[in-house]
């Protein structure tokens, strides 16, 4: 009985192990995500994007701010990068975007 609840407890230990490589793959997608939508927002030569409401108002802009505050973002981590970039906003009144962008490259190493 004792060997079963050994060998039982080796197979959870590994499985903990792939569920927590799962879990930093899946919130460094999530980075990845956010840092694909905005990176080509910075610069002068950035893009505007377009978002649609769900009532079908459109609204045209280049502000990380305004992205993030208006992009409807359900993954924890997305959510929490987004926090952090609209509080570098209101702090300083920019950056929003840099922010998004320079965590995702720290996410991804």
């Amino acid at each position: 009985e004792n060997k079963n609840m050994s060998s039982l407890q080796f197979v959870n230990a590994k499985a903990d192990i792939i569920r927590k490589a799962q879990a930093l793959a899946v919130n460094v997608n999530a980075a990845k995500g956010l840092q694909e939508v905005l990176k080509t927002n910075l610069g002068p030569k950035g893009t505007i994007k377009m978002l649609v409401g769900g009532a079908g108002q459109v609204k045209l802009t280049k502000d990380g701010c305004v992205l993030l505050h208006d992009m409807q973002i359900q993954h924890p981590t997305a959510a929490m990068i987004a926090r952090a970039a609209t509080a570098q906003d209101d702090i300083v009144g920019d950056g929003t975007t840099s922010t998004v962008l320079f965590i995702g490259e720290i996410m991804r190493q």
